[in-house]
């Protein structure tokens, strides 16, 4: 299995050579630093999912694009080997388990959170819903301005086109989070 860090170094460089930008062009888009893209570029750094979404949005593609490893024969992502990207503003980390193939419009992730500041999310695509199952743990969850409070076995779904909260609220939270595109 290839490492998170060089799927996102190949992918970012694709997809930015694919639309004609140049690094700085992308990183002005994305309002993240040139020295980030080079690095990510180059396989350094250590991108927060917050860089890789502006990255993503900029470039016009999901954030699933950049991390997904794309698999000919049977999938197995062993817990313990997750690799995970981390949230720079909350005890957040996602792990995209499974990206929509062309035609196809749905991502799989797995959320680990933990009580700190919340994950607040910036509206993605229009269209985009958001499903989660709670694992573990107990949550707020939802749209922004009304969060609605899961436990274990919990799903509920909203729209993820508008801006949305993950707050755990015990320690070692984790959910199944499925992004679709209608």
């Amino acid at each position: 299995m290839e490492d998170l860090g060089a799927r996102i170094s190949r992918t970012l460089r694709r997809e930015r050579e694919s639309a004609g930008l140049s690094v700085s062009e992308l990183a002005r888009r994305a309002n993240v630093s040139k020295a980030t893209v080079s690095q990510l570029e180059n396989g350094a750094g250590n991108p927060s999912v917050e860089t890789l979404w502006a990255l993503g949005v900029a470039l016009g593609v999901p954030f699933a694009v950049l991390v997904d490893e794309p698999a000919s024969a049977p999938t197995l992502i062993r817990a313990a080997e997750r690799g995970s990207v981390p949230s720079a503003a909350a005890e957040y980390a996602a792990t995209l388990l499974s990206a929509s193939p062309p035609g196809a419009r749905r991502d799989i992730y797995v959320l680990q959170a933990d009580p700190g500041e919340p994950r607040l999310s910036d509206p993605h695509h229009p269209g985009t819903r958001e499903h989660v199952i709670l694992m573990t743990g107990r949550a707020a969850i939802g749209p922004a301005d009304a969060p609605v409070e899961l436990f274990p076995g919990d799903y509920l779904s909203y729209p993820g086109d508008a801006p949305h909260i993950f707050d755990a609220q015990e320690p070692g939270t984790a959910a199944v989070l499925i992004s679709e595109l209608r």
